[in-house]
């Protein structure tokens, strides 16, 4: 019997482990999505009182959510991290079904966050301000475990609650954009996780040093 050449041996055995480590790192993805899913998507209380609310702009029924809890008399403050600069608050009121003249006064609007990391360094600089010591955070539900990684790394010592808005995973996941944008913030939750959004090269593009 005529045995196989040493190179064609080492290339067999090269091949199978490639195929292995693409299978181990295939499945891990897979569990680590469906956990991240799970993590998203699970019911949570919202307490009935906080000092304040922070909602994160970027996607729709955030801010009006939020200020219908802060018409509720759900806390003080409310601090719209990251509006645009044309953002228009009686207008969103009126889509919230709420009049804003009572409200304007304990209403921040926070334009400097471009990211999630922005937008944790912006709350956390406006919570110290104003004594915040209990938070509501108010963004969609896929971006919730991302933004509660960076809001708790920025804000150690405020007690953090999460309020999260938007269509239910089996819908988003039926839809391909909405399926790709799922994936794409489980990818951007590992390196937060990771600690990558926290590097001094992210801070000092914010212009600022760790919040301690």
């Amino acid at each position: 019997m005529i045995k196989p050449p040493v190179r064609q041996l080492k290339g067999r055995l090269l091949l199978r482990l490639s195929l292995a480590f693409a299978t181990g790192l295939a499945t891990a993805w897979l569990v680590g999505f469906g956990w991240f899913v799970h993590l998203a998507s699970r019911d949570v209380p919202v307490p009935a009182r906080v000092d304040a609310i922070v909602v994160l702009t970027g996607g729709p029924d955030r801010v009006e959510v939020a200020l219908r809890l802060l018409a509720g008399g759900a806390a003080d403050r409310l601090l719209v991290s990251g509006a645009g600069e044309k953002t228009d608050l009686p207008v969103l009121a009126h889509l919230a079904g709420i009049d804003p003249a009572p409200l304007e006064h304990r209403i921040t609007l926070g334009h400097a966050a471009r990211t999630t990391r922005g937008n944790a360094l912006e709350t956390a600089s406006w919570a110290r301000e104003h004594g915040v010591a209990t938070l509501l955070v108010v963004t969609s539900w896929f971006h919730m475990p991302r933004a509660l990684i960076e809001l708790r790394r920025a804000l150690p010592a405020v007690t953090i609650h999460p309020c999260p808005v938007g269509s239910s995973a089996a819908e988003e996941l039926t839809r391909a954009a909405g399926a790709r944008r799922v994936i794409g913030e489980y990818h951007k939750y590992l390196a937060a996780a990771a600690g990558l959004t926290a590097s001094p090269l992210v801070l000092a593009a914010w212009g600022t040093g760790p919040v301690r």
